[in-house]
């Protein structure tokens, strides 16, 4: 029986892909069995270590110019002449005299009469001779400066010169502070005056 030519190639190609696929089916487990028995190389990989970074350094600042001061140079001292004196010399005028003044009236002056002491109707006592005084035979003379007020009394009492004996001068002193005078006047007007009082201490025989 012949077939016809359109089935005949059919049925080749049909047994061509069966042969192909029988040997696909043949070399795929041997494929299998190589590729299962090669040895898988792994390689690790290590991070290099990072280089530490370095700053560059600052450079150091530049100086700076210093500027010369050139010194000041000293001149020389002028020596300066005097000028020459003019020819002619000028005289100023002498000022008007100043006028007057009038002279001023000399007060009248008034004499003043010193207090008095020694007038018998003031009644004044001597001073007492100290016992002492007599038995050690002390004498001498004292002279006392009175202050005496418009009022006649003795506002202060001073030894002017001592007797040369403290119980004499203090005998005289104490006396004297309570003696009455009559005061010091200008005109008719009482003014206050020094006046100096002398007193004596003797031993008779």
């Amino acid at each position: 029986m012949r077939l016809e030519p359109s089935r005949a190639g059919a049925l080749a190609t049909v047994a061509l892909h069966g042969v192909v696929l029988a040997a696909l089916l043949s070399y795929a487990p041997a494929r299998s069995a190589i590729l299962s028995a090669a040895p898988i190389m792994v390689d690790w990989i290590v991070p290099a270590t990072p280089t530490p970074k370095v700053e560059p350094r600052p450079e150091p600042p530049k100086p700076k110019p210093v500027k010369v001061v050139p010194k000041p140079v000293e001149a020389p001292p002028v020596a300066v002449l005097p000028a020459e004196a003019p020819s002619q010399m000028v005289v100023p005028e002498p000022p008007p005299p100043a006028p007057a003044e009038p002279v001023a009236a000399a007060p009248t002056l008034v004499a003043v009469t010193p207090p008095i002491f020694n007038a018998d109707y003031l009644d004044n006592p001597s001073p007492v001779y100290p016992v002492l005084s007599r038995r050690m035979r002390e004498q001498g003379r004292v002279v006392l400066r009175v202050l005496v007020n418009t009022r006649g009394a003795a506002d202060e009492v001073q030894i002017n010169n001592s007797s040369g004996h403290v119980r004499l001068d203090d005998s005289a002193r104490e006396t004297v502070k309570r003696w009455k005078f009559i005061p010091a006047k200008r005109g008719a007007e009482a003014v206050p005056a020094w006046v100096l009082v002398p007193v004596s201490f003797r031993l008779e025989g």
